[in-house]
């Protein structure tokens, strides 16, 4: 009867942890949306890799912090495991910023659908995960939800396909390797940061500039800084230390399929959000009819997902001697969407 009481207590536990989890990566990642496109198309501040430079910088600069304090422990991460992560991250970026300029929206809205398929394809393929029949359907129906309320106008031409293609293949393969580090080296989710984050800052400061300039034929430093447009800068870079971290955590804790698929929670609440803050003449019966879709598509994949055999591996390997004393289990980019 107590191992029952225990058991209970632990699952409400992880159940609320999960949707502390959640609802901290929801309201980092809205704010951070709304304060960027304010700061786009306001401020005219278009540099979007540099300001993802400037996120990073400064989760650097709050890692940093917090060891000196002693919150975050010493950890080790093989510098060939960093510098692929740092590759798969700068690549999602540059992708991401690249597509949104190269292809038309429609075809960039249907490019983020593809995540799911693809991370789905990454989870069988590299970690044997087995999905049921409801499981498929269910976020067959998120993704027709989403399509419904954000696909309008599709072209495409082939140097548009490609940047898609690669934004779409190494966001979901940083994605899967969040989980993959954390679940091999123990590594929680500052921890992680603290090695990934100056990394991505240096490179993404150092390149940012030159790539910002190519994408928008505008140069950072020739901005005109103003004490408003300055504070908007701060406050993105504030708000994306918890969209970062908010990232790694839930990824931790769902994998990167039930992460893409709860993400695009995000999407209907931007949607939204964005009518009361920036106009309602985008509201119509078809995004209305979307977000009813994508919605039940969310609440049937949570539900199938968590039953028995929705979603489970076939197998389980056997770490080697030098993985297994690391095996652990804990939890930017598009400027414009969900990451940071």
């Amino acid at each position: 009867m107590e191992k029952k009481m225990t058991s209970a207590k632990l699952s409400d536990r992880k159940g609320a942890l999960d949707l502390a989890s959640w609802m901290f990566n929801v309201v980092t990642s809205v704010g951070i949306i709304l304060v960027n496109k304010a700061l786009m198309a306001k401020y005219g501040f278009s540099f979007a890799t540099t300001l993802t430079g400037l996120h990073f910088a400064t989760t650097t600069l709050l890692t940093v912090i917090l060891r000196r304090l002693g919150y975050i422990q010493a950890s080790h991460l093989p510098i060939s495991d960093l510098l692929k992560f740092v590759l798969f991250a700068n690549f999602s970026i540059v992708g991401m910023n690249v597509s949104l300029m190269w292809n038309s929206v429609g075809f960039y809205q249907i490019a983020k659908l593809s995540m799911i398929p693809v991370s789905c394809f990454l989870e069988v393929v590299l970690d044997k995960v087995r999905y049921s029949r409801d499981t498929k359907l269910s976020i067959i129906l998120v993704l027709l939800g989403v399509a419904v309320c954000t696909v309008t106008d599709v072209s495409v031409n082939t140097k548009g396909f490609i940047a898609a293609l690669v934004a779409v293949w190494s966001t979901a393969l940083q994605q899967y390797y969040v989980h993959y580090l954390q679940r091999n080296y123990s590594l929680g989710s500052f921890n992680l940061l603290g090695h990934t984050a100056p990394a991505q800052a240096v490179s993404l400061l150092l390149v940012g500039p030159f790539l910002d300039c190519w994408l928008t034929g505008k140069r950072v430093y020739a901005y005109d800084y103003t004490s408003t447009s300055v504070s908007f800068i701060i406050l993105s870079c504030t708000i994306a230390v918890g969209t970062n971290l908010s990232q790694f955590i839930c990824i931790g804790r769902f994998t990167a399929v039930s992460f893409q698929v709860l993400g695009h929670m995000k999407t209907i609440l931007v949607l939204i959000l964005g009518f009361i803050f920036f106009g309602k003449e985008g509201l119509n019966l078809q995004v209305i009819l979307g977000m009813l879709i994508a919605v039940a598509g969310m609440m049937w994949y949570g539900n199938a997902s968590a039953k028995p055999g929705g979603k489970e591996r076939r197998s389980h390997s056997t770490p080697s001697n030098k993985s297994q004393r690391h095996v652990g289990s804990t939890e930017s980019t598009e400027l414009l969407d969900d990451k940071v």
